[in-house]
């Protein structure tokens, strides 16, 4: 998540980024109170931020972990700042294992 730039990104955008599709960040939004996405008058959703790093936070307990929806809610309501940091050196160990492995296929490589 370290390289979102922009102060408000769409739907298709936060999609693309977290590679799930936009209409379960609909329903998502519908079913967890923490996704706020600002609204223009046309109703497109503006998400900041924060709120990608919160829908990646449930796709952690939801796709990752496998919890059914009420329990990844109540994860959440219980111990969010615990949830987050988890999700984050999960994503931090997953990026070092493809640099690992990278370094490794390079050297097989040069053999």
């Amino acid at each position: 998540m370290d390289e979102l730039d922009k102060k408000y990104y769409k739907i298709s955008e936060v999609a693309d980024i977290l590679a799930i599709p936009a209409s379960t960040l609909r329903f998502w939004e519908k079913n967890f109170t923490v996704i706020k996405p600002k609204r223009n008058d046309h109703g497109t959703r503006f998400y900041t931020p924060a709120d990608i790093d919160k829908i990646a936070m449930i796709h952690y307990l939801v796709k990752e972990r496998g919890l059914k929806l009420e329990a990844a809610q109540e994860q959440i309501r219980l111990n969010p700042q615990g949830i987050e940091m988890r999700h984050r050196t999960v994503a931090r160990l997953k990026e070092m294992r493809t640099r690992v492995q990278a370094m490794l296929d390079s050297l097989h490589s040069l053999r």
